[in-house]
């Protein structure tokens, strides 16, 4: 029992050390802080889109694979995070 708890705490620390690795403050000047602002009027309402879909889009920009009119500045805006902690973040918004 005592491994387990152990195990589950490290897991915990190691997601929130992941997740605190993307800034999501810089997202929310074009996203809305409740993630509801379709940014610069071009983007998806985040607040409405899947974990998983938010993981895909993120990851898609980094590598160059998704977006629109707005790939570009996303591209810069996601290239410095590995795909792990992408993930991380996207479990934090979202439905």
């Amino acid at each position: 029992m005592k491994k387990i708890v152990i195990a589950t705490v490290a897991s915990l620390a190691l997601a929130t050390a992941s997740m605190a690795a993307v800034n999501g403050k810089a997202c929310t000047s074009c996203h809305g802080a409740d993630w509801t602002k379709a940014a610069l009027g071009k983007s998806k309402n985040v607040a409405e889109m899947t974990h998983a879909e938010i993981a895909t889009s993120l990851k898609g920009y980094k590598d160059g694979s998704y977006g629109g009119p707005m790939k570009g500045l996303m591209k810069g805006q996601v290239a410095k995070y590995s795909d792990e902690e992408l993930d991380a973040f996207a479990q934090t918004i979202g439905k």
